[in-house]
C-alpha cells in the first residue's frame, strides 16, 4: 500500500511540472481517444449499455474457473468429475481435485476476480443512476437498478459459497474513498437478500429481451439464498409461488423440457425449464460470446469424428457412473453400495479401442447416457463412444467423456463456432438455475418442514420426465437396459426422504457445478468425498491417489495476492490456510 501511494504521488508531481511548463499550451490540450465521458454514460442508451457490460461478465469472459458452471469448484471438488487429460496439462486444477492447494496457488483468485469485476460493472449502472441524464425516467431507472442488483447479488452469491465472507462494496464506495480499507468481516448474505428483495420487488415478471432477468428468476435465486442458511420458512413461501405461478422471461410457464437431452441443445434455448441462464452466443466474432469456459472439456483426439477435438478435460468419475446404478424395481442404490464390486457399471478402463467390449447389461438410469459418455453408447448423434481412442490419458482421468453441453453434429456452425483456435466454443446457453432444481430445492425445504408427501411428488416429477428419456440408437432400440420408476411408497421417515431428494440432485443435475456446494451444505461433505477417494483414488492412483479432504477446504483461500494489496488486518485468511 505505501509502494502504491508513493507511485501515486510520483504521478501526481510529475503531471503537475508538466502543468507548470505547458499551461499557455492549450491548444495541446487533446481529450483522450476511446474513453466515454460521464455525460455520455449517464444517458439511457450509456447505463443500458453498461448493463449489458454487467451482464456479459456472468459467463467468465475466458476465465475457465470464474463462470458459474463451477465445473471444478463445484463438480472436480465434489467428486462426480476428475480434472482428466494428462497430468501436465492446466497442472494448477490438479491440486485443487486433490485438496491441496494453498492461497498463493494459481487459480485461487479466478472466481474472486471475475466476480469482483463483475460487481464492479453492477455497481458502475448503479452509480451513474444516482445523477442520470435526462432522457432516463424514474421507471427506468428502477428496471435498470433492479437488473444491476440482481447480478450484483448474484457475483455476491458466488464468492460466498466458495470463500466465504469477503469485502462487501457497493455503488457507494471507491478508490479513494475507503476501497482499500473494507473488510471481509462482515456476513455478505443480508447485503445479498437484499439485492435479490429488490429485485423481486422491481423486475417486471417478463422482459422484451430473453436474456434480461425477471421477478420470478429473483425470488427463485432468493428463495435459494434462503435454502443455503436454512430459512425454510422463508425459502418455502418463494419456491410455492414459483412452482405455481412462475414464468420464464419470456412468458413460458415454469415446466419441465418433456425430453432430458433436449435441455443442453442449442435450438431450444429460452425453453420453459430455463430459470436464468447465460446467453450464449457462435459466430459474433468474439468466442467470449460462446461459453468460453468449456472449450477445454470435449473428447480427445476425435478428428473429424468428434466434437471439439480437445482436450479431454472434466471426465466423469466412476463414483458418479455408479451411482446411476438402479435396483430391480428401478429406484436408485439409496445405501450407497453402488460402488461395490457387484454394482459397479462395467467400464473399459484399461482398455484399447481395438480391444473387443460389451457395454454394461445391468440396470441402469438413463440419465447416465445424457451425462456421460462411456464406450459403446451413442454419443450424441456423432457415433458410438470407441473408447481410449477419444480418451487422452485414462490412467490419468479415466474412461469416460463429459456429455452435457456439447455440440452435436447437427449444431455444427450454428450453435458452435470454428473461429478460435479449437471448435470447442458452443452458442447453447448455461443455464444457472433450471425447474428441476428448483424442484428437488423445494423438495428439500418440503422435507424440513414436515411436507414428506410433497417432497415424494415434486422428487417423482423429476424421475417421471427420466422415464420418458430413453437414449435410443437409430434402429429405435434402448441403447441400454434402462430400468427406472418413481417412489410409490409414502414416504415417512425424513431421513429416508432426505436421502433420495440428495441422490436425485446427484442424478439430475450431474455435472452442472452443484455437488460440492450441497454436500457442504447438507454437512455431508467429508463422508462423501471419504466414499469417492475409496474408489476413485485407487483406480487413478497417479492423478487422486493419497488424496483426502479436510474440514478447511469446505472453503477456498482468499488470494494471498490481494492480502498482500491491503495487509492481513483487512482481509482476513479463511482458517487452515
Amino acid at each position: 500500500m505505501k509502494n502504491f501511494k508513493l507511485k501515486i504521488g510520483a504521478l501526481s508531481l510529475s503531471a503537475m511540472m508538466m502543468v507548470a511548463v505547458s499551461c499557455s499550451d492549450e491548444f495541446l490540450e487533446v481529450p483522450p481517444t476511446g474513453l466515454l465521458a460521464e455525460a455520455q454514460l449517464s444517458s439511457l442508451a450509456g447505463i443500458e449499455a453498461s448493463l449489458i457490460a454487467a451482464y456479459s461478465q456472468v459467463n467468465g469472459r475466458g476465465n475457465r474457473l470464474g463462470s458459474p458452471s463451477n465445473w471444478v469448484w463445484g463438480s472436480i471438488r465434489g467428486g462426480e468429475a476428475n480434472k482428466g487429460t494428462d497430468p501436465g496439462d492446466f497442472a494448477t486444477i490438479n491440486p485443487i481435485q486433490r485438496f491441496e492447494n494453498n492461497s498463493a496457488s494459481g487459480e485461487m483468485g479466478s472466481k474472486w476476480n471475475v466476480a469482483y469485476e463483475g460487481i464492479a460493472r453492477a455497481n458502475n449502472v448503479l452509480r451513474l443512476l444516482q445523477n442520470p441524464g435526462p432522457d432516463v425516467t424514474e421507471s427506468d431507472a428502477v428496471r435498470l437498478a433492479a437488473q444491476a442488483r440482481f447480478l450484483r447479488a448474484h457475483f455476491y452469491f458466488e464468492l460466498k459459497r466458495d470463500y466465504g465472507d469477503t469485502p462487501y462494496v457497493d455503488e457507494n464506495i471507491d478508490y479513494g474513498s475507503g476501497l482499500e480499507e473494507v473488510s471481509n468481516n462482515q456476513d455478505l448474505y443480508p447485503f445479498i437478500e437484499a439485492d435479490f428483495q429488490y429485485a423481486v420487488d422491481n423486475l417486471p415478471p417478463t422482459q422484451g429481451q430473453v436474456g434480461r432477468v425477471n421477478s420470478w428468476a429473483a425470488k427463485t435465486y432468493l428463495a435459494k439464498v434462503y435454502l443455503y442458511q436454512n430459512k425454510y420458512a422463508q425459502a418455502k413461501t418463494l419456491f410455492d409461488d414459483v412452482i405455481a405461478n412462475g414464468v420464464t422471461s419470456n412468458g413460458l410457464k415454469y415446466d419441465l423440457v418433456p425430453y432430458y437431452d433436449d435441455m443442453f441443445r442449442g435450438a431450444n434455448d429460452n425453453h420453459q425449464e430455463s430459470v436464468w441462464a447465460y446467453q450464449a452466443a457462435a459466430g459474433t466474432g468474439s468466442v467470449l460470446n460462446a461459453n468460453p469456459e468449456f472449450d477445454l472439456n470435449f473428447p480427445y483426439n476425435t478428428g473429424p469424428a468428434g466434437p471439439g477435438n480437445c482436450c479431454g478435460f472434466f471426465q466423469p468419475s466412476f463414483t458418479f457412473v455408479n451411482a446411476f446404478r438402479t435396483d430391480a424395481n428401478g429406484l436408485p442404490l439409496l445405501d450407497k453400495s453402488y460402488n461395490d464390486p457387484a454394482n459397479r457399471v462395467k467400464n473399459d478402463q484399461g482398455l484399447q479401442s481395438a480391444d473387443p467390449f460389451t457395454p454394461d447389461a445391468g440396470n441402469l438410469d438413463p440419465r447416465l447416457d445424457h451425462t456421460v459418455g462411456r464406450r459403446g453408447i451413442p454419443y450424441l448423434d456423432w457415433q458410438d463412444h470407441p473408447g481410449t481412442a477419444w480418451i487422452r490419458n485414462q490412467p490419468n482421468g479415466g474412461p469416460y467423456s463429459p456429455k452435457k453441453y456439447v455440440y452435436a453434429r447437427s449444431e455444427q456452425g450454428s450453435f458452435q463456432d470454428n473461429s478460435s483456435w479449437t471448435p470447442g466454443y458452443t452458442g447453447i446457453n448455461f443455464m444457472i438455475i433450471r425447474f428441476a432444481d428448483v424442484l428437488l430445492m423445494s423438495a428439500e425445504v418440503d422435507i424440513e418442514t414436515g411436507n414428506l408427501e410433497s417432497a415424494r411428488a415434486k422428487v417423482n416429477r423429476v424421475r417421471e420426465r427420466a422415464i420418458n428419456s430413453e437414449l435410443l440408437r437409430e434402429d429405435g432400440t434402448p441403447a441400454a437396459n434402462y430400468v427406472i420408476s418413481t417412489y410409490d411408497q409414502p414416504w415417512t421417515d425424513a431421513n429416508v426422504a432426505r436421502t433420495a431428494v440428495q441422490m436425485e440432485r446427484m442424478l439430475e443435475l450431474g455435472m452442472e457445478g452443484h455437488r460440492f456446494y450441497d454436500l457442504v451444505r447438507w454437512n455431508t461433505v467429508q463422508e462423501e468425498l471419504d466414499f469417492y477417494f475409496a474408489l476413485d483414488g485407487t483406480i487413478l492412483t497417479g492423478a487422486l491417489g493419497g488424496a483426502r479432504f479436510t474440514d478447511q477446504y469446505r472453503l477456498v483461500p482468499i488470494p494471498q495476492d490481494q492480502i498482500d494489496l491491503v495487509g492481513a488486518d483487512i482481509l482476513i485468511q479463511n482458517p487452515g490456510f
